[in-house]
Order: structure tokens, then sequence, then C-alpha cells
């Protein structure tokens, strides 16, 4: 693959000066040296700027393929397609279509040029030939995310019969969440971002010796959490707010200020030591404002940005006193 070296690591912002839990729960994220923090986080985002800078200029020989890109290339060297039946319909399948259908399942959507460069290592015929088998056969859709040129992104998700297809087959592990279609079109630009995140974070994750185990998205870890309260609701509990925080203790979701707060994304894997753990991360945008960046920074969520969105939101970060690296990708 082409990305080269991706910038910091997690664990560089994970200390006290940068998002820690410290301050969950309370009224500001703020404190009596919030300006010497903000200074350390600024030289620390700018050496990972530079870095991402730098790391595009970096050749694939000159680095080892991490774990998740060799697993692409071995399916990439695979062209022979196998014969599948499902619910009386009969597919023709590559592995790399499979790979395709289950990579799409896991995010919801996917941007065609991300999956490009991540699924097929820069092969753009070769995605679009796959593409073409799918959505022919009824797996999956491609579409625009906007009637607007200037703000559209071409994007793919899981038909109905491609999310029975994957599941049905067990490509992915039963814990797995898989989704088809997209439940809110006006949020597809943001949520198409998701993907591209996951393979930076990713990176990170496997260069220490770690080993992915799981994606959730915010939309499992609300279906989880309200469909708990909603039991609760049905048993008249009184105590409903208790119950709240007891179940965002379970599924450990930080509670900021009474209110739980939920990650775009959360990624599960096995350390090198083999501990389980997980990163929560928030893919930010230029819409957001000071009070859902401090709450976001509170949570201790791991904050990333698009690069053009970097600038505006770290300004805002700056104004507020926000104790929160936000890193551009």
């Amino acid at each position: 693959m082409s990305r080269g070296f991706d910038g910091f690591e997690i664990d560089d912002f994970r200390d006290s000066h940068f998002g820690s839990r410290r301050d969950v729960g309370r009224g500001s994220s703020t404190d009596w040296n919030a300006p010497t923090k903000l200074e350390e986080i600024h030289r620390n985002e700018g050496r990972a700027d530079s870095l991402d800078r730098e790391g595009q200029k970096v050749s694939d020989r000159e680095r080892l393929p991490l774990a998740r890109e060799e697993r692409v290339q071995a399916i990439l060297s695979r062209r022979t397609r196998t014969k599948y039946v499902d619910r009386n319909k009969h597919y023709s399948l590559r592995d790399s279509e499979v790979h395709t259908l289950s990579e799409i399942g896991k995010f919801r959507v996917v941007d065609t040029n991300d999956l490009a460069k991540f699924a097929y290592t820069g092969d753009r015929d070769r995605m679009e030939g796959d593409i073409r088998n799918l959505v022919q056969q009824g797996l999956a859709d491609r579409r625009n995310t906007s009637v607007l040129k200037k703000e559209s992104r071409q994007v793919l998700t899981l038909t109905k019969c491609g999310h029975h297809f994957i599941r049905y087959r067990s490509f992915l592990p039963e814990d797995q969440a898989i989704y088809h279609g997209l439940v809110k079109p006006k949020e597809a630009n943001h949520d198409a971002g998701l993907y591209r995140l996951y393979q930076k974070v990713a990176d990170d994750i496997e260069r220490k010796g770690g080993h992915l185990l799981r994606v959730a998205l915010d939309y499992e870890l609300k279906e989880k959490l309200y469909k708990k309260l909603g039991e609760a609701q049905t048993r008249n509990d009184k105590r409903l707010d208790l119950e709240k925080l007891t179940l965002a203790h379970e599924l450990q979701l930080p509670v900021v200020q009474g209110k739980v707060i939920l990650p775009d994304m959360r990624i599960e894997y096995e350390t090198g030591e083999g501990q389980r753990d997980r990163v929560d991360v928030e893919l930010a945008t230029g819409h957001y404002h000071g009070n859902h960046l401090a709450e976001k920074a509170q949570a201790g969520f791991q904050i990333y940005a698009r690069s053009q969105d970097a600038a505006g939101l770290r300004r805002i970060r700056d104004e507020r006193e926000i104790i929160s690296a936000i890193l551009s990708f």
C-alpha cells in the first residue's frame, strides 16, 4: 500500500496531557495550566502533521507490510470465481469481491476512493470490475452522497441481499455488526470517512503488535444502550437514571455531566501481550461547535479531523482551552 508511515501512535496522546479520562463528568475541560498543556499539544500536533506529510513519500519497499495488508495482497492474488447459492439466488464471486462486501458491511458506507486505496492497493481498474459485478448481481449499491457535485462523494453500501449473503455465509464473525443501505443519507459524507480513519488507527495497533478483533460503530453502541434502557422502562424502573449509568458502565461508555457519550467508532483489539483492549475514536467535522468538541474531549475519545477541518477545530479548541489533541488524517 502507499500510505507509508502514519505519524504518532495512539499512546502518544493517551497520557494525562492528552484527552485523559480524568475529566469525565466534570463541568469544564479547562484547568489552571491549560495554556501550558495546549502549547505541548501544538508541538506534538505539528510533529504529527509533519510525519504524515513525510509518510506520503515513503515507498512500500521501505517497510514490511502489516498483517491486514498481507491478507489483502493474498486475497487479490486469487482471481478464480466461486459459485454460491443463497435463498435460491446464484452468485459468482472472487475472494476480492467477498472481501469488498465484508468491508462495506462493517462500515455501512465506504468511499470508492478509499476502497481502491486500502482494499485494492491502488488498483482502481480491479476495483471497478469487482464493483460492476457486485452491483449487477444485486449485492451492492453505488450512489453519490449529494446532488451538488463539489460536495458529493461516490460511495458503496450493501443491499439487503448483500447483507443476508455475508451473514448467511458467515464471512464475518457473528459478533461483528453488519449494515445495509443508508439510514441517514445526510450523514453519509461523515460516515464515509470512518473507513479511512479506521485504516490509520489500525495501522498504529498493528505496528505495536496488536491483533484487530472487531469494529463497532455508534449505531451498534446506541442500539445496545437503548435496547437495555427500553427494557428498564418496560419494567417501570423508577431509578432509570441510575440504570442508565449502570448500563453505560457495562458497555464501557463514558458519562459526562449525566449524559452517556458515544464515539463514532470503537476498535477492539488484542495487544501483543494478549490483553483485550479498545480505542474509541471521534471523527470531528467543521460543523462541530465548542460544547460538542469539549464533550467529546471530556469523554476521553481520540479525536481526528480531515486536514481541511483540523485547523478550524484546533482554533475552537484553543479558544475554549479544551485539553485534547485533534489529529489530522
